[in-house]
């Protein structure tokens, strides 16, 4: 028998853990995404921890910014930041108000709206693919900086509210290097995912940019 997922939303307390306890913990479960055309339901494959202060690869490392105020607030709360000059990319805020840790949303398995998400995604060749990569998942939601401060722990109808879903079991979840982190942040296997999910992204080490000519 199957059982459907649990459609209460996360706590305030699940988020106001240590960041690598939460962050494989949102594997399976559910984000809802509220638009003017209908809700798009998101189950989440792929993630990334990031553990400001003590990782160079967090956006808080070196300290609070207007840009990522919001990680500094209270758990449970979304950050979206724009990065090359044209994707948008979301977090989740976890561990005590104070403490700038978050995750980032890497990949999801669109089960609801998926018809709204290719509009937006009319690149995606499956829909095995529009939400494969954290830019992409962003995209298909119609996600951006004013989305910045929203409360994720909200009751659905609300711009952005996350599920209990259905959690994955720990033998099947892996982890392994985050994807594009450069130097010793780059070593941390602090990317979690669903073992053989077909909408997990492909990994690929950091690459430095060459400077322009």
């Amino acid at each position: 028998m199957i059982t459907a997922p649990d459609r209460t939303p996360l706590t305030r307390e699940f988020f106001d853990r240590p960041v690598l306890e939460v962050a494989p913990d949102l594997l399976g479960r559910i984000l809802v995404r509220g638009t003017p055309d209908g809700p798009i339901e998101l189950r989440l494959t792929e993630v990334e921890a990031y553990d400001g202060p003590n990782d160079p690869g967090s956006h808080a490392y070196r300290g609070r910014t207007p840009r990522n105020d919001v990680m500094f607030g209270p758990p449970g709360h979304v950050y979206v930041y724009f990065t090359y000059g044209m994707w948008h990319c979301m977090n989740l805020v976890c561990g005590p108000e104070g403490e700038p840790c978050g995750v980032l949303l890497r990949a999801g398995e669109v089960t609801e709206g998926a018809e709204l998400a290719r509009k937006r995604r009319l690149s995606a060749r499956n829909d095995k693919e529009l939400a494969k990569g954290p830019a992409r998942l962003a995209t298909a939601l119609d996600v951006d900086r004013t989305l910045d401060g929203v409360d994720a722990c909200a009751p659905e109808g609300a711009p952005l509210t996350l599920l209990t879903g259905t959690a994955v079991h720990a033998d099947q979840v892996r982890s392994g290097p985050r994807t594009g982190v450069a130097g010793a942040g780059g070593v941390h296997p602090w990317r979690f995912w669903i073992a053989n999910d077909p909408t997990v992204s492909p990994y690929r080490a950091h690459t430095p940019r060459r400077p322009r000519t």
